[in-house]
């Protein structure tokens, strides 16, 4: 029998997405959450999950962990991304549906999109053209996370829903060097310039790409809003086919803008220089996200208001970060 208290697991609690939805969680008073660490349960492991979820049977399950990484973390261990994304993925959803989980959300990334999709980017541009190639793998396994909650929807008629989520920034956020996304990579070179009394801080190409970002405290409300919401208003807004729903704030800035910011929040008085030899990537990745609003939700936190709160926590945390 189930205790009358609800159970929610978030699996990936001490990455930046799921230690905000922990943190979301708590605010709200939603029920006893569970959580492990890599070292007490390795999700890769299909009979340690198996076991996880027989001991624990969570009610809900919020499906937050993933090995993520930049562009050179994706160039450089594609095999890693897609295999590891791909059993953490098929050993928590299968283990839920076997264990009588009703309801899972399942957290993706806008990466899933073609490389050329029509902008802003809806729900119904999945596979519709050829990814970008630095972060196929990536894209693919997040692919198939998606329909493995459609097919289990389909099969046995549980409640697996799909979030995809713009670039996403905040507290907890991975700031290594190399590896990381280009807030997190932006915000320790500004930084560590400002020390350095450097005249410049170089960015990689002309600046003009246009880019959305999401604060991660927004990304945990807006998941725990699609969680919340009743089963045949959220059916409405999706397909049985198509049933993820993009997640971010409609809004872009081109990378020159970013940098400009990011510098003014920092405290970086130096010139900004583009390196127009190296690559720019995609012209514009914007996200459609006209089906959440729909379902009653818009961003909250400006891209200015969540820089500074994530320069501020960056320096009351510069012993722990990961480099």
């Amino acid at each position: 029998m189930r205790k009358s208290v609800m159970k929610i697991y978030v699996a990936g609690h001490r990455g930046m997405v799921g230690s905000a939805i922990v943190r979301r969680l708590e605010e709200m008073g939603a029920g006893e959450i569970v959580t492990r660490t890599h070292a007490q349960l390795d999700l890769v492991d299909q009979r340690a999950v198996a076991n996880f979820f027989e001991e624990e049977r969570p009610d809900v399950v919020y499906l937050a962990a993933a090995k993520v990484g930049g562009i050179h973390a994706n160039n450089t261990y594609p095999a890693e991304f897609i295999y590891q994304n791909m059993m953490m993925e098929a050993n928590i959803i299968h283990q839920a549906y076997l264990h009588g989980v009703r309801k899972l959300l399942f957290l993706g990334s806008s990466c899933i999109y073609p490389k050329l999709a029509e902008q802003p980017m809806a729900e119904s541009a999945l596979l519709t053209g050829v990814l970008e190639a630095t972060n196929e793998p990536y894209a693919l396994a997040k692919i198939a996370g998606i329909k493995l909650c459609e097919s289990y929807n389909r099969q046995y008629g549980v409640d697996y829903r799909s979030v995809m989520p713009t670039n996403l920034y905040g507290m907890n956020d991975n700031f290594h060097p190399e590896n990381s996304h280009v807030i997190p990579a932006m915000l320790r070179r500004f930084h560590e310039a400002k020390l350095a009394g450097a005249a410049e801080v170089v960015v990689w190409g002309t600046g003009t790409p246009m880019r959305e970002f999401l604060h991660v405290d927004d990304m945990a409300a807006a998941s725990v809003h699609v969680m919340n919401l009743d089963r045949d208003i959220y059916s409405q807004h999706t397909e049985p086919m198509l049933s993820h729903i993009n997640v971010g704030t409609g809004l872009d800035c081109t990378i020159r803008e970013l940098a400009e910011t990011m510098a003014e929040v920092v405290g970086f008085a130096g010139a900004l220089v583009f390196d127009s030899s190296k690559p720019d990537g995609t012209p514009r990745k914007l996200m459609d996200v006209s089906r959440l609003a729909d379902l009653g939700w818009r961003a909250q936190i400006s891209l200015r208001e969540g820089l500074a709160e994530t320069y501020a926590w960056f320096l009351s945390n510069q012993d722990n970060y990961r480099d």
